[in-house]
Parts: C-alpha cells; structure tokens; sequence
C-alpha cells in the first residue's frame, strides 16, 4: 500500500472545496441530509462544475427516496452518491444502476456487512455505531468485513489519529468530516494539510514494509468525535 484516498466531507462552499483540493484531497462529499453541513443540490452543483474532473464528488444522503438520490446525483454532476442511512439492498442496487458510482456506509459491527455484495456499492464506508455520529469505534470491528481495497473508514478521524486507523487497517480510503473543521460546515486549512499528510505518511509506511510483516497496532488515537448531522 504506497497510497491513500483521502475525502473530506462536509463541505459547504466552493472556497473550501478549492481548498481541500488543493491541499490533496481526492473527494469532496457534499452532505445532502438534515445536517448543520447540508448543502441545497443548487449549490452542490454551482461547486461540481468548478472543480477539476478527476476530483471525485460525492453527495450524501440518508434514507432519502431512490428516485431523488437519482435525479439530485445526474442533474448536478455527482461523481457518487454515499448512502448513510438504512437503505434496503435492492434499493441500493436500483441506485447504483443509475448513477456513475455509489459507497454504502454501515456502522460498525453491523451484520450487513458481511453481505455488502447485495448492496452492488463499489465501496464500503465503515462508521460509528450509528452511521453519521461521528463516533469513534473499536476499529478491530472493522477487520476482515471486506476486501480492504474497497474499505474507507470513517468516524471521529482527525490529524492525530489518521495515520493509527490506516495502519491498523489498510483501508482503500479514509473519510473525516468535522475532525477538519474550525466550526461545523468550515474547513481549517492546517488541519486538512495535517490529515491529508498524515493519512499518506502511514500509507508510505505501510508500502515499504517487507512481505509477510502483519498490520500495525493501534487504536484510536483520540475519543473526540465528529458528527455532520449535530452541531
């Protein structure tokens, strides 16, 4: 493992969708549910238009209709939609069949996981105990619950602890919402720059370990937790 997707979610304003980018970010998640971070779908795609191509754009949604998480997602320009909520497989399916490409959360310890191929996501985001809450988890519930080149782990990462959860799980992705923020829906430019950096350091790391060395301890470095739905 010699790198890291990295996406920042919660943004609000082109500005700091320009930010995150340009601080190295490879996503940029728009939340699209009751949340202090929601965002009109107007606005999502004012900023979609504005950022460079290979940017992947995400827009979350949480238990929202198949048919508007559909038109919302092809009418701005979403790179992929996240489903954060308690959609049903064949839900999921339908989504995804419409729609350039689709991540489904579950928090963790859920016992969905173990049929994440019946949901046809491309990628699982593995959370808190409820999806969404921002809270930190044991991260060994996230062990062997899926191909690890489909995992991006999620809740209560921040610059500090980054780095502990990609070592210990050799995740395809990591997510992290208000553990960058300066206030609820405001990036903080050295927080992003720290965790971006963070995350790709211990990804380095991991890719210049001999063959057969097994995952890295850890735990999480940090019980503080970030949450797009709660202020």
């Amino acid at each position: 493992m010699s790198e890291v997707f990295v996406k920042i979610c919660g943004v609000t304003s082109e500005a700091d969708a320009l930010l995150v980018v340009g601080l190295g970010a490879n996503a940029v998640g728009f939340i699209l549910a009751p949340s202090p971070r929601q965002v009109s779908p107007t606005v999502v795609g004012d900023i979609v238009k504005r950022l460079p191509h290979e940017v992947l754009t995400v827009g979350v949604f949480r238990d929202e209709s198949p048919a508007r998480v559909v038109d919302i997602a092809n009418r701005t320009g979403l790179g992929a939609v996240q489903l954060h909520g308690h959609e049903p497989a064949e839900a999921c399916r339908w989504i995804r069949q419409r729609v350039a490409r689709s991540i489904k959360a579950f928090p963790a310890g859920h016992p969905a996981i173990g049929r994440f191929g019946e949901f046809g996501a491309d990628y699982l985001l593995v959370d808190g105990p409820n999806p969404g809450s921002g809270e930190v988890f044991d991260w060994r519930l996230a062990e062997g619950v899926a191909d690890v080149s489909r995992l991006i782990v999620s809740g209560g990462l921040d610059p500090d602890n980054v780095a502990q959860a990609v070592a210990h799980l050799h995740p395809y992705g990591v997510d992290v919402a208000s553990g960058v923020e300066s206030e609820p829906g405001r990036k903080d430019p050295h927080k992003v720059r720290d965790f971006v950096a963070a995350a790709r350091e211990a990804a380095r790391a991991l890719g210049s370990r001999t063959a057969g060395e097994g995952p890295g301890d850890g735990a999480p470095g940090s019980d503080r937790p970030y949450d797009w739905m709660e202020a």
